[in-house]
C-alpha cells in the first residue's frame, strides 16, 4: 500500500503539539501499538533487525525492511514511519532509492542518521531522500538524527553547540524534524529545542525528564526506541523459564492476560 499524502499531512500534524510515539517491529506489534492508542506506528531500526535474527547497525536487507512496512501498513490505518538507519548505503543515490521503496510500501516518515560518517554526507542522504519523497508526491517528514550525543561526537560542552550546528544544516536540506538520542539534561534539552528550527525528537531513556517536562522544554516528540521490544523479549523469557521449570499450565495460561482474537484482528 504505497504511502498516502493525508497520512503524512497528519503526521506532520501530530508535531505541532507532543507526540508520544512507541516503536514496534513487525505487524503484530503495530497493530498492538494502534489498538493501544498510539495515533501513529514507528518502527525501530535494531528492534526489527533483532527481531529477525540480524544485528542492528545499517545492515539489515532492504528488501526485508520494506517487507516489514508493507506487512504493517496492511494491518493498520494510522500513519507509518520507518527507522531508515544511514539509509543503508553512502551513496546517496541508493539512499533515494531505498527512501523511494519505503514511500511505496506505505511510510510517510524516515529515520536518517548521521552516526559518525561525515556530516556532509549526512546532508547529501537528506537531499536524496527529499528528492524522492518530490518524485513520489509525498511529504515525507525527515527525522534527521543526529548523534553528537548518543556516540559522544564532541566534548560534552560543545554538544549543544555542534548540535544547533548540524541542525541548521539539516533543515536545510530538507528534513522536517530533528533526533537527538542520549541528550537528558533539561538545560541541554531546552537549549536544543528553542535554536533547532525543527520539532525535537528525544528518545525514552533512564535520566530523561518525565514527559509533562520534556513538553514544556519544547520537545515535540518522544520515542521508546527498542524499550517496548525489550519489554516484550523479557516477558516472553520470563515466561519461557517458568515453563521449563515446572511445566505449570494454570501459570503458563495465567500469563496470556486477555489477548484478542488474532485471526478476527488480521483477516
Amino acid at each position: 500500500m504505497p504511502a498516502r499524502p493525508q497520512d503524512a499531512a497528519a503526521f506532520h500534524a501530530l508535531h505541532r503539539d507532543f507526540l508520544i510515539l512507541p516503536n514496534a517491529w513487525d505487524a503484530a506489534s503495530a497493530r498492538i501499538v494502534q489498538d493501544a492508542g498510539a495515533q501513529a506506528i514507528a518502527t525501530s531500526s535494531a528492534a526489527v533487525a533483532w527481531a529477525h535474527g540480524a544485528p542492528d547497525g545499517n545492515k539489515f536487507a532492504v528488501a526485508k525492511l520494506v517487507t516489514v512496512i508493507e506487512d504493517i501498513a496492511r494491518v493498520v490505518s494510522v500513519p507509518i514511519t520507518c527507522d531508515a538507519e544511514a539509509g543503508y548505503s553512502d551513496d546517496p543515490a541508493r539512499v533515494g532509492e531505498t527512501i523511494a521503496a519505503l514511500i511505496g510500501a506505505g511510510a510517510i516518515g524516515v529515520n536518517l542518521e548521521d552516526g559518525k560518517a561525515p556530516h556532509e554526507l549526512h546532508l547529501k542522504k537528506i537531499e536524496a531522500a527529499r528528492a524522492a519523497a518530490e518524485r513520489a508526491g509525498v511529504d515525507l517528514f525527515i527525522n534527521a538524527r543526529t548523534d553528537v550525543y548518543l556516540k559522544q561526537l564532541v566534548p560534552e560542552e560543545q554538544a549543544v553547540a555542534e548540535t544547533l550546528r548540524r541542525a541548521a544544516a539539516i533543515k536545510d536540506a530538507g528534513a522536517s524534524g530533528l533526533f537527538v538520542p542520549a541528550i537528558v539534561k533539561p538545560e541541554q534539552i531546552a537549549a536544543v529545542a528553542e535554536g533547532a528550527g525543527l520539532p525535537l525528537n528525544v528518545m525514552a531513556r533512564p535520566g530523561l525528564p518525565p514527559a509533562a517536562e520534556l513538553k514544556k522544554l519544547g520537545v515535540k516528540r518522544l520515542s521508546a526506541a527498542t524499550a517496548i521490544f525489550n519489554a516484550a523479549m523479557e516477558s516472553a523469557r520470563a515466561a519461557t523459564s517458568a515453563f521449563l521449570a515446572d511445566g505449570d499450565s494454570e501459570a503458563l495460561w495465567s500469563r496470556r492476560g486477555a489477548p484478542p482474537d488474532y485471526n478476527k484482528l488480521f483477516a
